[in-house]
């Protein structure tokens, strides 16, 4: 599939692409024995205590690219949440262990937790942290999220700044870096209204390799979110994950989706996005917000996603820049 005219690229390409050759990902990944003697506060479960806990996969609360997840009674009266990693929805052991590999490494108030995991008669579970208030999608795009009301100015910001800072993690802090490559308003879990967590981990890859920063492989994420260069060059970096989070922010301004029928959210918005007049700017707002936005706050997270989206991965903010360009944001105040 072709480029669009200017050089913005097709949202069918990532299909397009899907079947290139994918190099070998990373170091050699642990078998579940050895992740086990690893961690701290995770253990295994075995595939009857999932099962009754999950009352024989009963209460489906999400689906992911490759695998379902469902509510979990845990024995202490909490809740979890089993994603049950799918081969028929194209999951593999090796993809399954890539990811409890990398949820064994990190751990922030922004990123959603390993509880356990089981591999077992064909079964590839992980027991996550429950998050009770679905995803940002569901809130902003779908009937019943809506009917929860209508998040508020205020309440973007601070889920923006929530995501930036497990970004920033992963990018910096992480040992190896983590690039998520997944970045979308489905895998944002609201704990509240004001705060939320990142999920789904199962398209990770590990920032350790130097040679593999230049090394093409295959496209994986979603259409709409997926980093225009990575998507023409096959080269993955966590200024990819800076682009998908260029694209969640518009999708917070506007109350868009990420595909406007052919054209990627970043296409449809982009010579309102890129204008001086502040009309044009309060005319992107979200309908349900009213006009009820700071100006001058809506400006300033209008510039982030505009270089966060910038074509050359160079000229992207890291994502400490960008959530400190967020905080200061939200600190502006609005002119008398």
């Amino acid at each position: 599939m072709e480029a669009n005219q200017g050089g913005k690229a097709s949202v069918n390409k990532v299909a397009d692409q899907s079947g290139s050759k994918e190099t070998s990902d990373d170091t050699k990944q642990p078998d579940c024995k050895t992740l086990h003697r690893s961690s701290t506060g995770i253990r295994t479960y075995s595939l009857e205590e999932l099962r009754v806990a999950t009352n024989d996969f009963r209460i489906r609360i999400g689906v992911g690219a490759t695998s379902y997840v469902y509510l979990a009674e845990l024995g202490d009266g909490g809740y979890g949440a089993v994603k049950r990693v799918m081969e028929e929805r194209g999951g593999s052991q090796k993809m399954f262990l890539d990811e409890v590999s990398v949820l064994l490494r990190i751990s922030h108030p922004n990123l959603v937790g390993l509880m356990g995991f089981c591999l077992e008669k064909g079964e590839q579970l992980l027991l996550l942290e429950y998050v009770p208030n679905n995803s940002l999608f569901d809130r902003m795009h779908t009937r019943q999220g809506q009917s929860t009301g209508t998040l508020s100015w205020s309440n973007r910001l601070s889920i923006a700044l929530d995501i930036a800072y497990a970004l920033d993690y992963l990018h910096s802090v992480a040992d190896p870096p983590v690039i998520h490559r997944d970045i979308k308003s489905s895998n944002v879990l609201l704990i509240n209204d004001d705060h939320a967590k990142l999920a789904d981990f199962g398209l990770c890859k590990l920032g350790n390799d130097a040679q593999s920063a230049h090394t093409p492989i295959a496209v994986k994420g979603s259409l709409g979110y997926v980093d225009t260069n990575y998507l023409n060059t096959g080269i993955v970096s966590p200024k990819s994950d800076v682009y998908s989070f260029g694209v969640l922010l518009l999708e917070l301004i506007t109350g868009l989706r990420s595909l406007q029928g052919s054209f990627t959210l970043a296409e449809w918005t982009e010579e309102c996005r890129k204008s001086d007049n502040e009309e044009v700017l309060v005319g992107m707002l979200d309908p349900k917000l009213k006009g009820e936005a700071n100006v001058e706050q809506l400006r300033a997270l209008v510039d982030v996603a505009n270089v966060a989206l910038l074509e050359n991965t160079e000229n992207r903010p890291d994502m400490a820049q960008i959530a400190y360009r967020i905080s200061s944001c939200m600190q502006i105040q609005p002119q008398p």
